[in-house]
């Protein structure tokens, strides 16, 4: 049996569908039509061979190769991509919403049972290790931390308790709200914040900075992470879940707390908040110029290497139009970032969650 009928005879064996709706034939399609509907049929026929692949390499206990999550990664990128270029060409070929609240133009929701194994086999590569130090409240440890953060960069507490809500949402945009997992595209970035190396070691030395004030703001919660830090000592601090938190965010976001105040009268969507502090991550420099600028929303990026980063988080990432830009604003950033909603989404209600008790 060739590779591509192995692959598609374990896609059937999840269960999954291995055909897609037609084109409508009321009317003939152009070449230029017919093109895109075979451009995406290719692309979906190899996003299932790659998921078959790694699922039989995973059952069977076999070795994968470095960086397992990229070539699926590439696959679904390949997959929206053609299907936006695909309704762009034939307009009815636009579908229903999906559970993944993907804009229909760019995804068919017959597909989503491919999405559902595309994430459970990132779970299993990106598993944590096992000496991993897991937290029993890792979403309050990020609500706590980040509000101890503001509170000693002086905000009020409504807006340290902003600094809190926004910091959860990160944790959801860079792990789905996993604890401690490694990362199946980078040997680099890891952790619950997914910080690299050199991220995890300015981040310490910027919270030792500020320890002194936190002991005084909150004993408890500097007991706390004196008992963490003992914890973590001698081992990659990165996959101690609060020490990870702790650093991420000192390393990147902290100084940007100062700024809640004036965002939150920019943006008073607390998800467009979210988004932001996500391009904190993404693309720092830009974002951190955007907010000095006086004009967040109509701050403009042009520079190849910042639309690069941009595309390689999934924002402007698919479908030739989208990809043809050379520029954006910041306005046209936050709403081309839908792919994060629903994390963000799952974050407000675990922050509710939270609040609630």
């Amino acid at each position: 049996m060739g590779p591509r009928r192995h692959a598609a005879a374990a896609i059937a064996a999840l269960g999954l569908i291995l055909t897609t709706s037609g084109v409508s034939e009321a009317q003939p399609l152009t070449p230029k039509q017919s093109e895109a509907a075979a451009t995406y049929e290719r692309a979906l026929g190899d996003f299932k061979a790659v998921l078959a692949e790694r699922r039989r390499q995973i059952d069977a206990r076999q070795p994968l190769p470095n960086l397992p999550g990229q070539a699926l990664y590439l696959a679904r990128v390949a997959v929206i991509s053609s299907y936006k270029d695909l309704t762009d060409a034939v307009p009815s070929r636009i579908g229903k919403p999906n559970k993944f609240e993907i804009p229909p133009a760019y995804f068919d929701a017959d597909i989503e049972p491919l999405i559902d194994e595309y994430g459970k086999l990132f779970d299993v590569m990106e598993a944590p290790p096992a000496d991993a130090q897991n937290s029993a409240t890792p979403f309050r440890d990020v609500v706590d931390l980040a509000v101890a953060i503001a509170r000693a960069k002086g905000l009020a507490p409504v807006h340290a308790e902003a600094a809190g809500r926004i910091s959860l949402g990160l944790f959801f945009a860079e792990t789905n709200g996993k604890q401690n997992v490694r990362n199946g595209r980078s040997n680099t970035y890891m952790g619950s914040f997914q910080t690299g190396p050199s991220e995890d070691r300015n981040g310490r030395r910027k919270w030792e900075a500020i320890k002194p004030e936190i002991a005084t703001l909150d004993p408890a919660l500097n007991a706390r992470d004196d008992k963490e830090e003992a914890r973590a000592r001698g081992t990659d601090h990165r996959f101690n879940h609060w020490t990870n938190v702790r650093d991420g965010l000192m390393n990147a976001h902290a100084e940007i707390f100062r700024e809640i105040p004036a965002i939150v009268k920019t943006l008073p969507d607390p998800i467009d908040q979210m988004k932001l502090f996500e391009l904190i991550q993404i693309v720092p420099t830009p974002t951190r110029s955007a907010l000095k600028s006086g004009d967040l929303l109509n701050y403009r990026v042009s520079s190849p290497t910042v639309m690069k980063h941009l595309r390689n988080n999934s924002i402007f990432a698919f479908g030739q139009a989208d990809r043809a830009r050379t520029s954006a604003s910041f306005r046209e950033i936050l709403g081309a970032m839908w792919l994060f909603n629903r994390k963000f989404e799952r974050a407000m209600a675990k922050y509710a969650e939270l609040k609630g008790r």
